[in-house]
């Protein structure tokens, strides 16, 4: 059910903190990761409190969560191989990929990976995946026009950041993960692992 006195305001919240964090007039205001680990903080807080219980099976068993984590797994591989050929292809097309692809990784210059590896883990990719397609997609309804919808504004918070190659990475991950939710809504856990892993494998891992 569609309740649009939850959605707006949340939606202008994560647009207000990514805005913040990503726009060249506001994002020496804060240390990045510890902005993106608050705001990850609020987006959690805001599903729990006005989402209800998070979208998981009302029943789920031992089998269900080994089912997850391979799934998971494989997801975020599947979209690591995905970004690693865009990557290619990209720098191909355009000159500017490769140097706004290298100001993403930048972020993290002067950040211990080990705990960069922890937030994205138990954190950031957990909070917007619940926040996102658990609270955001859902409460439109998870049909096409929810996952359509959901996925221009989770596009769109990141458009200040005026860096092309994030927009789309943000465009992509957003195809692929609201619609495998449209699809699979009761696989929840395999899209908020897969995202968490995807994460830290694409930023810490394995950087592309």
């Amino acid at each position: 059910m569609r309740d649009w006195r939850h959605i707006v305001p949340c939606v202008l919240v994560a647009f207000v903190l990514w805005t913040i964090m990503f726009s060249p007039w506001t994002c020496t205001w804060l240390p990045f990761w510890w902005a993106m680990s608050g705001a990850a903080f609020i987006l959690i807080t805001l599903s729990l409190v006005l989402g209800g219980r998070p979208p998981f099976p009302t029943s789920y068993r031992w089998r269900d969560a080994l089912l997850d984590v391979a799934l998971g797994i494989a997801i975020a591989a599947v979209l690591w191989g995905c970004f690693w050929i865009g990557d290619k292809v990209s720098q191909w097309i355009f000159p500017f990929a490769r140097p706004q692809v290298n100001l993403i990784y930048g972020m993290k210059e002067g950040w211990n990976l080990y705990l960069l590896s922890t937030l994205l883990l138990l954190l950031i990719g957990p909070a917007e995946e619940l926040f996102w397609r658990g609270f955001i997609q859902r409460r439109l309804g998870n049909n096409w026009q929810a996952a359509l919808i959901t996925l221009a504004v989770y596009t769109g918070v990141h458009l200040f950041s005026f860096n092309l190659m994030l927009i789309l990475a943000a465009m992509v991950c957003g195809v692929v993960w609201g619609g495998l939710y449209y699809l699979m809504p009761k696989r929840f856990g395999a899209l908020l692992i897969s995202h968490a892993l995807w994460d830290a494998a694409v930023f810490i891992w394995w950087p592309i």
